[in-house]
Order: structure tokens, then C-alpha cells, then sequence
């Protein structure tokens, strides 16, 4: 199975090529394929907040690659470099608050960067620690694409239904995705009769992106509406929902990309199950609940303008995640491992461990 999932690898967004980080402008897509060659840490920042590059954990390798490009241009400026590299982090971690990966993956660097020696080249060895962030990203999305078989398999072996919502696939992390990992692999398995992804609005991450990285595939897509996701439920036969995560808290408590909790709520009242496919550095266990996690918000004008025109001018709401309870989810899958029915306990225990096998 592994194997077969390498060579399904045909997507990738973020690149170290050069001394540059370059990153697949996912804002263009499906219609251009732009990359954008970022060799400062204020680059990196700005393709964060402008969703050039987005999903957890691609927002999080990137940040770690942003990093490196603050200690190269800090180091170059001399003396005191130090505070000035601490407010590059804070930058970095002020991009996506929500994202628990992010936050992983700079502290990650801060400590390689804290035990250096003192004859250290620290660009060198940070990047030596973006680089392994990365691959371990990779290696992680393999494990659970695995792992998310297995559990399908149990519970209902023959051809599945699934539906997705926003992007967890290969554009989202430094591998074959999360939730859409779990899809290419039940396709090599001959589990997949059909995928539903909706458009995901604003931005439509479902339409321009996750049925464009399954189309490119051969995996049979129809792409809906949001709002047809319970009629389709109802009518179409769908056994599984299958989703990515931007954070967890330690009851379980999941927060995703918005809309991923009326999806739980329309699941579990049509009897289908929900999946929930994440890396355990999605899990924050100072988070005691959903109700402790950051949800960011956007700016107004993504809802109020749309191609060639601008909506009325009101007030606007426009939270990017929401939080799916725990008890809503059937199973969280991570490299660790698979938990079913999630709770605080299953979290920390999973935590606690390094791997399944």
C-alpha cells in the first residue's frame, strides 16, 4: 500500500529550491499554476494571511521555512538579531491563529535554534529542522492514509460513498493529503464508488481545488452545493464524511474549516459516519475544549464581492472554522493511531504514544 501511495504523489505545493521557498499560489488555481518565490520571512507572512498557501500543515512546513529565511536576513543584519527574530515568530504565529500546526511547527524550530552550539551555522541547521518537519508531514499522511483504510475497511468493506468539504489534500500538506490521503487510498483499494466535495465558500476550496486534485486523479467527483449536503445524504447513498481538522482540543473537539459542524450534526442524524483525518501535532492539550480554541475570522469584502460585482453593503460575519464536538465524530485518525469514538482520556493516551502498528 505504501508503495502505491508514493507513486500516486502528483501534487505538490511548497518547494526549497535555491535558498527561496516557493510556494504554489493556491489562490489561482485550477486555472493557472503560479509559484511564488518567497525569500524573505515577510513574503512567507504575507502568502499565509493571503491564502496563497493554506491548510494546517502546509501552513505550518511553510512557516517553518519562513523561519529560515528570518534567521539568514537577521543574522545579515548584525548585532541584536535575536529580538528581531522573535518578532518574525510572532508574525508567523499571528497569521493563522487557529492553526495548531502552525504553532507546532515554530516551536519546533525555536527549540532547534535554542540548542544550537555556539559555533552552530544556524541557518544551516534550521533548515536541516524545516526539511524534517516536512518529510515527517509526508511520511505522517501515508501512515494515516492507512490507517483511515483499515478503519473503512471494518466497518464496511465493499464500495463507499464518500463526502468531503473545504481541501485536505496533497495542496494542504507536504504528502498526499489528510482526508483526501484516506480517499486516494480506499481508491487503490477499490473502495471508492463516487466522492462528493462541495464548493466550500467563500473561497471555494471544495470547487477549485479538492475536485481538482481528485479529477486530476481518476476518482469519480460531483461536486455540490454546501447547502445540498443533507439532501444528498439523504438520497445518494453516502456511507462516510471524511474531513481534515486545524485543531483539536484535548476532549476531542475539532475544529475545521467552517461548515465541517453542520456536516457532523446532518451525519449523525442520517446515520453516516464521520471521520475526522488529522496529524497528532493537530492536537493541543492545553485546550481543554472546542470552546478554548481561536477561531479566526476574515475580512468582509470576501463575502460582499463576487466576480465582476459588489453585494449590497451590510453587516458582515465571517468565521473561517467552527468547532464539531466531540461526540458528533466517529473516529479521529492520526500517524498515532485510530481513535473511535474520541473522549479526553482516548486523546491523551494517544498523545502519550508514539505509534501504532
Amino acid at each position: 500500500m505504501r508503495e502505491r501511495l508514493l507513486a500516486a504523489e502528483k501534487v505538490v505545493s511548497i518547494r526549497w529550491r535555491d535558498g527561496a521557498l516557493h510556494l504554489l499560489d493556491q489562490r489561482l488555481l485550477p486555472a493557472q499554476e503560479h509559484w511564488l518565490a518567497c525569500t524573505e520571512v515577510a513574503q512567507v507572512v504575507s502568502a499565509i494571511q493571503g491564502m496563497a498557501v493554506r491548510g494546517a500543515q502546509a501552513i505550518g512546513i511553510s512557516a517553518a521555512y519562513g523561519l529560515v529565511l528570518a534567521m539568514r536576513e537577521r543574522l545579515a543584519e548584525g548585532d541584536d538579531w535575536e529580538q528581531a527574530l522573535e518578532e518574525d515568530f510572532l508574525a508567523l504565529a499571528e497569521s493563522r491563529p487557529t492553526v495548531a500546526n502552525l504553532f507546532w511547527a515554530l516551536n519546533r524550530m525555536r527549540e532547534r535554534w535554542l540548542r544550537a552550539r555556539p559555533d552552530e551555522d544556524l541557518v544551516a541547521a534550521l533548515l536541516a529542522e524545516a526539511v524534517a518537519i516536512h518529510e515527517s508531514d509526508r511520511e505522517a499522511n501515508l501512515t494515516m492514509a492507512q490507517y483511515g483504510v483499515e478503519l473503512i475497511r471494518r466497518h464496511q468493506g465493499s464500495e463507499q460513498i464518500f463526502f468531503t468539504h473545504g481541501n485536505a489534500g496533497a495542496l494542504a500538506c507536504g504528502g498526499i493529503g489528510t482526508a483526501l490521503g484516506v480517499i486516494r487510498a480506499a481508491q487503490l483499494e477499490g473502495m471508492v464508488e463516487r466522492v462528493y466535495a462541495d464548493e466550500t465558500r467563500p473561497w471555494l476550496q471544495g470547487s477549485r481545488l479538492t475536485a481538482w486534485e481528485l479529477a486530476n486523479e481518476g476518482i469519480a467527483v460531483t461536486l455540490c452545493a454546501d447547502a445540498a449536503a443533507a439532501h444528498l445524504m439523504k438520497t445518494k447513498g453516502i456511507t462516510w464524511v471524511v474531513v481534515g481538522a486545524d485543531c483539536i482540543a484535548a476532549n476531542g473537539d475539532v475544529a475545521g474549516k467552517l461548515g465541517t459542524y453542520q456536516l457532523a450534526v446532518a451525519a449523525m442524524h442520517h446515520g453516516v459516519r464521520f471521520m475526522v483525518v488529522a496529524p497528532s501535532t493537530s492536537i493541543d492539550l492545553n485546550l481543554e475544549s472546542g470552546e478554548d480554541i481561536p477561531l479566526e475570522e476574515r475580512y468582509p469584502d470576501e463575502l460582499l464581492e463576487a466576480p465582476g460585482e459588489r453585494m449590497v453593503a451590510v453587516e458582515v460575519i465571517s468565521p473561517v472554522f467552527d468547532v464539531t464536538p466531540a461526540d458528533l465524530i466517529d473516529a479521529i485518525v492520526t500517524e498515532r493511531g485510530v481513535i473511535e469514538r474520541p473522549d479526553t482520556a482516548k486523546i491523551a493516551q494517544l498523545v502519550c504514544r508514539k505509534r501504532l502498528h
